[in-house]
């Protein structure tokens, strides 16, 4: 959903460089011995040597720090061996980094072991008839893609907005986009991994064999093991996709509409179904410019009505059918889809495009971005999961009030059911059955264009705080705290069952140190 990415500046004004650790060096002297005599398949560089340049940064730009060894492994025993070999030592940990799109410093390792997972050969082995692909857990989703479709004419079923991300990555969160009402998050889309757990170990699991660490794993933000490989679900491929944006002016017509998709019977509905708000100007960037879908189409923002608020809203749908369906019948299923809709005249543009390319729709933004210079700016972006129950409440406090001008990139606001998450896995949602996904998928452009990165963290710290002060039922997604007490108040009741996972598959919190939810040689309370 995220393709107007590509419409913004082609700058900003930040230029921060990591701190040099000047702790590094004794510390390399103190884990050098380790490694004498481990028989490492892959590579290993130490600190000193420009290891840290990558490693010790993320997407969100916004946290640095210098790990003290980079290890580029072969495959999931090389993994092992690292992860063996930090537990020889009181403070060594160990992050696994994909392809480092988190946001947040998740994926560092201060003055430990960053383990690269893209380093592992990458491997995705289709079986057509079963309809499952074995895929190793640092192969990009898009290369998933591409060769499941072109080679067998399948595909996953669920997915995420931007596929340049790791298949151990995505599994270790949740992994959700448009079709996550039909299928679920890409969490419940798989039916077996391999892991490697914070015992060292290399484990097969899957809902039938090593079933608490399979539910532990998928959603356990790294605390439990490392994926290394995934059993994927695939389904046929359509050849094309409808994909169509309406434009409404109230909160409470778009979320009917959005619910109205999203509950329907199974083969009833659409495809994908997202949603986000944009302001109500012609901001170039954050206003209703963004809604056309290609450059040959154009709004005119006289059909909002002159009482609309300072932002408005637009759901985003897309059909699959194939190249031999008549467009007739195309035409046909969309218009019986769109039935019951409150669509005004004048506030939906549509287009078509071929599957591959819809799913692939954030490359585009991707490639414009870095050629204008902001991909590399920091990303401070906020995900949260708000109940159906208080989502109105949070359009009027934030949406219209906080961010009526903005974050300077999407603002994705769509429902999501529970009913399609299993909730022995460890991701945790508010509560009822509808919840909905807000991103705010911030850029940084130059002052004055834009808010600094300083100010967008502490808009980010009132959201969250009005989130709290007025009670809502929320949760963050791709959580980050800095405290125990801020973790256990974020897990509730499954804190228990998390501490426990723990204590089974990584008892002295050598795993994902960046989440900051054990320290080192913890002990359960």
């Amino acid at each position: 959903m995220i393709a107007y990415i590509e419409r913004f500046v082609h700058e900003n004004d930040v230029d921060s460089m990591p701190e040099q650790d000047t702790a590094a060096e004794q510390d390399r002297g103190d884990v050098l011995p380790l490694f004498n005599g481990v028989d490492l398949h892959g590579t290993v560089e130490f600190a000193g040597c420009g290891c840290g340049s990558d490693a010790g940064k993320d997407f969100g730009g916004t946290h640095f720090t210098e790990p003290l060894a980079v290890i580029r492994p072969s495959g999931s025993a090389d993994v092992a061996k690292v992860v063996r070999l930090a537990s020889r030592s009181p403070h060594l940990t160990v992050a696994a980094r994909g392809n480092g799109h988190s946001v947040n410093g998740q994926a560092m390792a201060h003055r430990s072991l960053v383990v690269d997972m893209k380093s592992i050969e990458r491997k995705i082995d289709v079986d057509p008839a079963a309809a499952l692909a074995d895929i190793s857990g640092g192969a990009l989703w898009e290369d998933v893609l591409e060769h499941c479709v072109s080679r067998y004419g399948l595909a996953p079923r669920s997915w995420t907005d931007y596929l340049g991300l790791t298949v151990g990555g995505t599994l270790s969160n949740a992994g959700v986009s448009g079709q996550a009402f039909v299928y679920g998050p890409q969490t419940e889309n798989v039916t077996e991994l391999e892991v490697v757990t914070g015992n060292g170990d290399v484990l097969v699991c899957s809902k039938n064999q090593n079933s608490e660490l399979f539910f532990s794993v998928l959603g356990g933000l790294g605390q439990f093991g490392v994926i290394t490989r995934a059993r994927v679900m695939l389904q046929p491929a359509p050849d094309m996709v409808r994909w169509i944006r309406v434009v409404y002016s109230e909160f409470s017509d778009f979320t009917r509409d959005a619910e109205l998709l999203v509950t329907r019977p199974a083969g009833d509905s659409f495809d994908y179904v997202e949603g986000f708000v944009v302001t109500n100007s012609d901001d170039p960037v954050n206003g209703w410019p963004t809604v056309p879908l290609d450059s040959n189409q154009s709004f005119d923002p006289t059909r909002i009505p002159r009482n609309a608020g300072p932002v408005v809203y637009c759901l985003e749908v897309a059909l699959h059918y194939n190249n031999e369906d008549p467009p007739f019948t195309v035409d046909m299923r969309v218009e019986r889809l769109m039935g019951g809709m409150r669509v005004k005249e004048g506030m939906r543009c549509e287009v078509e495009v071929g599957y591959v390319e819809f799913l692939m729709r954030v490359k585009r933004a991707e490639k414009e971005a870095k050629a204008n210079g902001i991909w590399e700016a920091p990303h401070p972006w906020l995900n949260l999961f708000i109940s159906k129950t208080d989502i109105a409440d949070f359009d009027r406090l934030v949406f219209q009030n906080i961010l009526k001008h903005g974050v300077g990139g999407p603002m994705l606001v769509y429902p999501l059911l529970r009913s399609k998450w299993d909730s022995r896995k460890s991701t945790v949602l508010p509560e009822g059955e509808i919840f909905y996904l807000v991103a705010l998928l911030r850029f940084c452009f130059p002052y004055p264009k834009g808010l600094s990165v300083q100010e967008m963290v502490v808009q980010n710290q009132e959201i969250v705080q009005t989130c709290t002060n007025n009670g809502f039922d929320f949760k963050l997604y791709l959580p980050h705290y800095n405290s125990t007490d801020d973790w256990k108040h974020h897990f509730g009741n499954q804190w228990t069952r998390f501490q426990g996972r723990k204590a089974s598959f990584d008892p002295m919190a050598i795993l994902a140190p960046g989440q900051k939810i054990f320290p080192r040689n913890w002990q359960p309370s």
